[in-house]
């Protein structure tokens, strides 16, 4: 409208109020400028009065002054009651997909339509198995909507995968609040995923044709990594030899898959061992039932501890003991510290709660661990290894590690024995298990 004045398409205007035409001071000082230099003749308004002369002008320089001051106030006011929900752990915006605004009690809830699938996206993402795109597929696939029910984007993934929200803290114009909202995930799931995101940002120099047992075994001799080759249809694993000559040999991946096969085997548990290990587990639940509340009562007073420091940083800051940057700084460390308290605590109390339905569910994957060590899945064999094991070595075409807890509590040994030993093992009476 003004550029259209001063081209001279029009020589008046007619509003409501002049609180109609600026709320700011550029655009009241260029109203009252044309309206010197003859650009505009005219300003009609059914609820203000005005004439071209100086007490008319004045009159409306004031008008225009009102509006900015209504303009900043009401800016102020907003400003306020922001302040003041993030201060209360409420989120001021929409609600984050995933949840929903509740008008009732005025607070965000798990959208339970949606929660699931969330929480299989930090879950997928986090194996590290899935690039953007593909994660993008397959959570779409699963038929996960936005609230304009419409397939996300990448660009939508990658925001929600960087939202510390969702594990229940608000990140407000840089800075971290405490949330009031249940999270969906725990902070240690976000934090897999964050490294997980800027391990993939790196370039890659070459894609390298997929072997499934490179890249985590090492060299006994030398320490190198053992890397794999493909030589008349078969694949070879062998040492890098990149720090020094090693003269350890090559090894066809059958063997050691068969190797693998072996070592796994030790982890499984017939049936009638697994039941007297559910006896024990039920005695292990009513002794540690009574010692773990002491251990619950120390996560209470770290995080006492971290609210008390917050309020002592509040206090400096008001006493510009602090700057705006190192109290942000300061804070955001201290919300962070204290959510993985409370996601420890949470933790802590739910296995001591629940914890025997897992060891359950680990018992039976004992007794399923021989059929999956003859399976000759190599992927499977793969993904049970790094899961039961660490520290592999390969060492004169042999492979070693040791077993994680809880495996190493059931590997078994296989100690040779002559014929009479064997028959009175037999008859011998099972070890006796107990979970510890």
């Amino acid at each position: 409208m003004i550029a259209d004045i001063e081209k001279g398409k029009a020589e008046g205007i007619l509003a409501w109020h002049p609180d109609r035409l600026a709320r700011n001071s550029v655009d009241g000082g260029k109203i009252i400028y044309l309206v010197d230099t003859g650009k505009i003749k005219s300003l009609k308004f059914p609820t203000f009065w005005f004439e071209n002369t100086p007490q008319g002008k004045f009159m409306l320089q004031i008008a225009f002054g009102q509006s900015k001051y209504y303009v900043d106030n009401l800016s102020e006011n907003i400003k306020r009651g922001i302040r003041q929900k993030l201060k209360n752990g409420l989120w001021p915006q929409m609600a984050p997909l995933g949840y929903l605004n509740d008008k009732n009690t005025k607070s965000i809830i798990i959208d339970k339509k949606k929660v699931s699938l969330i929480k299989k996206t930090f879950e997928l993402y986090a194996t590290g198995k899935y690039s953007l795109r593909e994660l993008c597929k397959t959570i779409n696939d699963l038929r996960l909507i936005g609230r304009k029910h419409k397939k996300l984007s990448i660009s939508n993934y990658q925001y929600l995968l960087k939202n510390p929200f969702y594990y229940g803290v608000i990140r407000y114009k840089e800075e971290l609040y405490e949330g009031k909202h249940e999270p969906i995930i725990t902070k240690k799931l976000f934090d897999k995923v964050q490294e997980v995101m800027k391990s993939k940002s790196r370039p890659n120099r070459k894609k390298l044709k997929y072997f499934v047992f490179r890249g985590f075994i090492h060299c006994g001799e030398c320490g190198c990594l053992i890397t794999a080759e493909t030589q008349k249809e078969h694949n070879y694993y062998h040492c890098t030899k990149r720090k020094t000559k090693c003269s350890q040999k090559y090894i066809r991946e059958e063997e050691l898959a068969q190797q693998i096969s072996q070592h796994i085997q030790k982890v499984s548990l017939p049936d009638d061992w697994v039941k007297k290990m559910v006896a024990e587990l039920k005695k292990e639940k009513e002794e540690t039932n009574q010692s773990s509340a002491s251990f619950a009562q120390k996560m209470e007073k770290e995080i006492i501890t971290i609210d008390e420091k917050l309020e002592r940083l509040t206090s400096a800051y008001l006493e510009n003991a602090l700057t705006l940057v190192e109290y942000q700084k300061i804070k955001n460390n201290l919300i962070e510290e204290k959510q993985a308290l409370k996601d420890k605590k949470a933790s802590f109390e739910q296995k001591r709660n629940n914890w025997f339905e897992p060891a359950i569910e680990f018992l039976k994957e004992l007794k399923y661990t021989g059929i999956l060590a003859k399976s000759g899945n190599l992927e499977n064999l793969k993904d049970f290894l790094q899961k039961c094991g660490s520290n592999f070595v390969l060492e004169n075409q042999k492979l070693a590690f040791d077993f994680k807890n809880p495996w190493n509590l059931v590997q078994r040994a296989e100690p040779r024995r002559s014929r009479g030993e064997a028959k009175k093992a037999k008859k011998a009476e099972r070890p006796n298990w107990r979970w510890g």
